[in-house]
């Protein structure tokens, strides 16, 4: 009896509402609501109305309430974004839309609604920097305002730079001109090495080609694949073997932590978390762009794989933080590529669009995910992985047969010689590289260990045969992400490679045979691709919009579960794995015991049934719960996993209102208090290696100063001022050689200047 009297208020509200009658209307659907409460479709209405009469505020709460009914349904977002826009909230009305299509991705109203919200914020960053130039030319000189026009200056723009920060190579990209620059350091690189190193005679600091560089000669003090360990707990297994491979020190800096530990000649220990080695590199690839755009950029996007935890990614936008960058958004690696190739796709224009698989393999991390690519959307389907897998384990298979080889040789065991180990890595390295194109090499160290040589030949059958049980880890991977994304191999479209590690032909063979010969598409360069999406993920965000990236979306998912601990320390999931984010979720829980007021909360990501066998992200205590038999008290816990994968979670009694809201403790994860302490430590080291730096030049400049005394003194026929003029020289660089290390890089060029009067001096006469 109530559903028709509540069809017929409808009804009559749908009538009202076709004839602008929006108050009656809202009488009529309110009418329809209280016979049927639990009818979303009434809410849908009624949320219509309000916005049709002004009312936005009201007709955001009616979607919200249409989405908790019916959470698959599009119109409910559909609605919520509308009210959105109307007040303004272009951001999260995308956000919204972007929840409505992961439910819902045939609903063309949400995709409409998403192309408009987009445009809306596009349009609205353009009004604001059109206000800003008119304020600033108002007070401009003519002189300026001609440079404007003319195109000299270009100071409105504030790039977002992109930046894939790989285990042992990075790489940063920008957009500019419609498109994206992959930027080249000033020897022509495009790819960065991850490397840290230290001179421990004088402190001097390397990063990038020049820190790997000295690898070989400083093994002990040149820092590399801390991607491995960040993040993460001392009593991790895989951080414990990651450890026993590094040739520098790595000890527990207190809560489980790692702490990298970096000794001088002078018997001082410099101790840094890998969030602190990690920003310097961020550091080198944010002083490359800035190099290049000729302006400081303070924005970044930072990519990391998609199997990162959530302590993993809150490191990693630590790292960016410390490195003087605001991190506007974290985004998985495979999506970031599948960005840089979908971009270019026209295939993904079309209705239904394509199924595309990223196999992501790099230096020391290992990612599947496969997307839906349709008209602009991109949407994660599923993603697996493993963080540590990738090239570097290929090298230390070839590392570990090559040391049985070496004990067959009848030589010393090189292992406790660091600088002969670090040899050692950089000939599997190259051995790796060279049977890419070639079916065999010659691994060849001269001098190696007590003067004698080691040769072998190495060939691709043998290395494939030491890595065969990894290649077949890869290609399980593959399966169970398939699985995971209810799609067979023939449903794939595009197999695109990412990632150094892909060019391996035992890889690319296993893959084309278990997609029954379908072509893998290199069309993106490997290297640069997941940087390459970076930047455009960059220019989205900073409304640098053009045709191809205007409608453009990233809607990617959780790659772990996560949910809190319960009676048996069994694990309750609150997010399932492969869920689309940004969003939020709600389970109900009650108490154990009688008149229990508190209740522990402990936080799990991870798919094991025991929670202790998942990785712990936090707990937290909720008092004030209602003090009632067990069972009888209702703690909604909620779960919100944002757009850069990092987690918050409320708890709230329903009947008194107590509430409490996490603050993730993990062992592994950085407090604020660490990293503000680690960002004045990183502005410390710039100013010491500026300092450093300055010093240098201005002996250069005082060198070079005292050789130009000497060569006038050599000219003069006056031998009396010829001989004052030597002596002056003569004593500077007495004083340089005495007192260089402990002087300040100011009175090295006073003293430049004081010499160089001398010539002036002369000059005058």
């Amino acid at each position: 009896m109530s559903e028709a009297k509540g069809d017929a208020a409808k009804t009559l509200g749908n009538d009202a509402f076709k004839t602008g009658d929006y108050t009656t209307a809202i009488i009529h659907f309110t009418e329809a609501i209280e016979l049927e409460p639990a009818n979303a479709a009434y809410y849908s209405n009624r949320s219509a109305a309000y916005l049709k009469s002004g009312d936005k505020e009201d007709a955001l709460k009616d979607g919200k309430k249409c989405v908790e009914l019916k959470a698959d349904w599009g119109k409910g977002y559909s609605r919520q974004g509308a009210a959105l826009i109307a007040m303004g909230e272009y951001a999260k009305a995308i956000t919204i839309y972007a929840l409505g299509l992961a439910n819902d991705p045939s609903d063309t109203l949400l995709t409409q609604g998403l192309a408009s919200a987009q445009k809306a914020m596009a349009g609205g960053d353009k009004k604001t920097k059109k206000k800003k130039k008119k304020k600033k030319a108002a007070g401009e000189s003519q002189e300026e305002e001609v440079k404007k026009v003319e195109g000299d200056v270009d100071d409105d723009i504030d790039h977002v730079i992109g930046i894939d920060l790989g285990t042992t190579y990075s790489c940063v990209g920008v957009w500019e001109d419609n498109g994206v620059k992959i930027i080249s350091n000033t020897d022509g690189a495009r790819t960065i090495p991850s490397y840290v190193s230290w001179d421990p005679a004088d402190g001097t600091r390397y990063t990038g080609m020049s820190a790997k560089n000295q690898a070989t000669r400083l093994p002990t003090t040149t820092v590399f694949d801390v991607k491995r360990i960040i993040g993460q707990g001392m009593d991790k297994d895989g951080v414990q073997k990651d450890i026993s491979k590094f040739p520098f020190a790595v000890t527990d800096g207190g809560d489980c932590k790692p702490q990298i530990e970096i000794k001088m000649d002078n018997g001082d220990i410099k101790k840094f978390a890998p969030e602190e080695i990690s920003a310097m590199v961020l550091q080198t690839c944010k002083g490359i762009a800035e190099k290049y755009l000729g302006k400081p950029v303070k924005r970044a996007v930072i990519t990391v794989p998609a199997y990162f935890n959530d302590a993993q990614r809150n490191a990693t936008k630590a790292a960016g933080i410390i490195a003087d960058l605001e991190v506007m958004r974290i985004i998985n690696e495979p999506t970031a590529a599948a960005l840089a190739y979908g971009l270019d796709n026209k295939e993904a224009d079309q209705d239904g669009g394509i199924k595309v698989l990223i196999f992501d393999l790099g230096g020391g991390t290992f990612d599947v995910s496969i997307l839906s690519i349709c008209k602009g959307i991109f949407t994660v389907l599923a993603t697996g992985g493993d963080t540590r897998l990738g090239g570097e384990d290929f090298d230390n298979h070839t590392i570990d047969y090559l040391l049985t080889e070496i004990e067959k040789a009848g030589l010393p065991s090189p292992k406790e010689n660091p600088r002969a180990m670090q040899r050692l890595k950089k000939a599997a390295e190259v051995a790796k590289r060279e049977l890419s194109s070639a079916q065999s090499t010659e691994i060849r160290l001269d001098d190696f260990i007590n003067a004698k040589n080691f040769k072998l030949a190495f060939t691709r059958q043998k290395f494939e045969q030491l890595n065969k049980s990894m290649f077949t880890l890869c290609m399980e991977t593959v399966k169970r992400v398939l699985k995971d994304a209810k799609l067979k191999t023939p449903d794939i479209d595009e197999l695109v490679l990412v990632g150094g590690s892909t060019r391996i032909p035992k890889i690319q063979s296993l893959l084309t045979d278990m997609f029954s010969g379908k072509h893998l598409n290199k069309s993106v360069n490997p290297d640069e691709a997941v940087a390459f999406g970076a930047a455009v993920q960059g220019a989205i965000l900073n409304g640098r919009r053009n045709d191809k990236t205007d409608n453009l979306l990233l809607m990617d998912v959780t790659p772990l579960s996560l949910g809190i601990e319960t009676t048996g320390r069994v694990m309750s999931v609150i997010i399932p794995r492969n869920t689309p984010i940004p969003v939020t979720k709600t389970q109900t829980y009650t108490t154990e015991a009688n008149y229990q007021t508190k209740v522990d909360i402990s936080v799990y990501e991870g798919e094991r049934l025991k929670s202790d066998e998942n990785n712990l992200l936090g707990e937290f205590t909720i008092s004030g719960i209602e003090s009632a038999k067990r069972g009888e008290p209702q703690v909604d816990v909620s779960f919100s996993l944002d757009s850069n994968g990092i987690l918050n979670v409320v708890a709230k009694d329903q009947t008194t209102g107590s509430e409490a809201k996490i603050e993730i403790a993990n062992r592994s994860r950085v407090t604020s208090d660490e990293i503000e302490k680690m960002v004045e430590d990183a502005a410390k080291f710039k100013r010491e290696d500026q300092e450093r730096i300055r010093k240098v030049e201005a002996k250069n400049e005082l060198e070079a100063t005292i050789f130009e005394v000497l060569d006038i003194a050599k000219g003069l026929e006056d031998v009396k001022l010829a001989d004052v003029l030597s002596e002056a020289a003569d004593k500077e660089q007495v004083w340089l050689d005495d007192n260089y290390d402990d002087a300040k890089a100011s009175e090295v060029a006073l003293r430049r200047r004081q010499l160089a009067r001398r010539i002036e001096n002369r000059k005058l006469q």
